[in-house]
């Protein structure tokens, strides 16, 4: 990508009646980059709306990712239930890639109590049949593990890293707030913040850090890990360094507020983001 956008996890709070072009047209007129679709309970766009989010998302410059449903999970032992986790995947990067999306992304897998590696090696040979199916369709399009915000979840940074070398078309998505409760209360200083950005650059090379895909947020937490999100003032959440890591790795791709003050604290990160920026300017 050729800069850092800021989006919206699914349509502004303030879209009345909640369209997409509605949504669109807001998300302009704050001169936000785009949205996160968000398949919360199933992938329900409907071909009319895919067209009109491409060509809509095209005229006005915008990025288009989605968020997959929350009931999939590559490590199930029923088989019904990792099918259908499969099928709820290729569904969003279909519909995505129709509403001429950039990324997906999706929690992938539980432990269950299982050895992490044979959960790795699970989920490795889940996404290659999914991207395998995904090229036969000619469908070209980031496919996103998510860092997952509690311990019990597959996903931790060192594993979407793994993943990201074994499998073609898959790069992380960094979800700031989940490793800040996944490790409770660790990961929320400018250090830290650099620390992930070199470690993806020095491991999967600068196509991970100018195709970035974040999601950020204030956030709860317990010994256990993520309990809710908030807004960013209302949190611990370090966001002022966090952009100033961005600005200093040159991060491109999307950011995806998913505070629940949405557009509010999109547009908090991006005039963060810029003021760094001009005063980076001021300084050569």
């Amino acid at each position: 990508m050729q800069k850092l956008n800021f989006l919206t996890a699914g349509m502004p709070n303030r879209t009345q009646p909640r369209t997409y072009k509605n949504a669109l047209n807001d998300l302009a007129a704050m001169n936000l980059d785009g949205l996160e679709l968000e398949f919360v309970r199933g992938v329900t766009i409907n071909a009319q709306n895919q067209a009109l989010v491409k060509q809509m998302s095209a005229e006005l410059g915008m990025a288009i990712t989605a968020h997959a449903p929350y009931y999939i999970n590559l490590n199930a032992q029923e088989q019904d239930k990792y099918y259908a986790s499969i099928k709820r995947i290729l569904d969003t990067a279909r519909a995505c890639h129709a509403c001429g999306g950039y990324s997906i992304t999706f929690h992938a897998a539980f432990y269950m109590g299982q050895d992490k590696n044979e959960v790795q090696k699970k989920v490795t040979t889940a996404l290659k049949g999914i991207i395998q199916d995904l090229k036969s369709e000619n469908i070209d399009i980031w496919i996103r593990p998510e860092l997952t915000g509690k311990e019990a979840q597959w996903g931790d940074l060192d594993e979407l890293i793994q993943l990201s070398k074994d499998v073609e078309m898959v790069l992380p998505c960094v979800d700031f707030a989940h490793l800040h409760a996944r490790t409770v209360g660790k990961w929320n200083t400018y250090d830290e913040f650099c620390r992930v950005f070199e470690k993806i650059g020095n491991e999967l090379g600068n196509v991970a850090l100018e195709n970035f895909h974040a999601h950020i947020a204030g956030i709860e937490y317990t010994q256990k890990g993520e309990r809710r999100h908030l807004n960013l003032e209302e949190s611990d959440m370090d966001y002022k360094n966090l952009m100033r890591a961005f600005r200093d790795f040159n991060i491109k791709g999307v950011i995806i507020c998913e505070s629940p003050s949405i557009e509010d604290d999109a547009i908090l990160l991006r005039d963060t983001y810029k003021s760094l920026c001009t005063e980076t300017l001021k300084t050569l």
